[in-house]
């Protein structure tokens, strides 16, 4: 029986750029049996108002902190500088999804052109301008692209998978839930590695009774 682990994530998180090199190499160790589906939370909604101060040293902290933690990862601090900081991550996580309406493999290489765009580039993914700039660089067609990011489907398809996202229990990102058997377990998220996850996951897949009934 097939199973899925839903990856529960937003583009402009800092943890869940840090996990990204760990859950590849999960994908890559997963038994066929487990399918992966990757769900934006949305982070924070659509707003034009400046970060405040204190929410900016705090998430700079943050970056020191994972920096401090988990090996080859770095960020780029010119961004609080030449930057006006906005917390709406809903844009980025628009742009996952209307990417990956060109096709699923632009998915992981929308993720991947926003992360670097924000954390190594130092440029502000809340812009549509950052957006479309992904866009190219990914190969997407942008007309396409910038038409499918203002369009009520896209919004809808947004909404859709911040609500299945709270009814599978992810208050926090990254998160990782497994279903199996019509009920869900919640997966610990490792950043140092993705032993301890695929071990839990084969021992998940094999236990009669997981932790959580799935209901639609």
């Amino acid at each position: 029986m097939i199973a899925t682990l839903f990856y529960i994530h937003d583009p402009m998180c800092s943890w869940c750029y840090d996990f990204e090199a760990s859950f590849c190499a999960l994908q890559k160790a997963l038994p066929t049996s487990v399918r992966v589906i990757k769900l934006v939370g949305g982070l924070a909604p659509d707003t034009t108002e400046t970060m405040p101060d204190d929410l900016q040293k705090s998430i700079q902290q943050t970056w020191h902190r994972i920096e401090q933690t988990v090996p080859n990862i770095q960020f780029n601090y010119d961004f609080w500088t030449i930057n006006t900081p906005v917390r709406s991550t809903y844009p980025a996580c628009r742009a996952i999804l209307a990417a990956k309406k060109q096709g699923a493999d632009f998915e992981a290489k929308m993720i991947s052109a926003i992360q670097t765009a924000y954390y190594r580039k130092a440029k502000n993914p809340s812009l549509q301008s950052t957006l479309l700039e992904c866009a190219a660089e990914t190969g997407l067609d942008v007309s396409e692209f910038a038409n499918d990011l203002a369009g009520n489907e896209v919004e809808n398809c947004l909404q859709n998978e911040i609500s299945m996202a709270r009814r599978l229990g992810a208050t926090s990102f990254p998160s990782l839930r497994l279903e199996h058997n019509g009920r869900i377990s919640p997966i610990t998220v490792g950043y140092l590695g993705h032993g301890t996850m695929l071990n839990k996951i084969s021992g998940t897949l094999k236990c009669k009774r997981p932790s959580m009934s799935w209901h639609i």
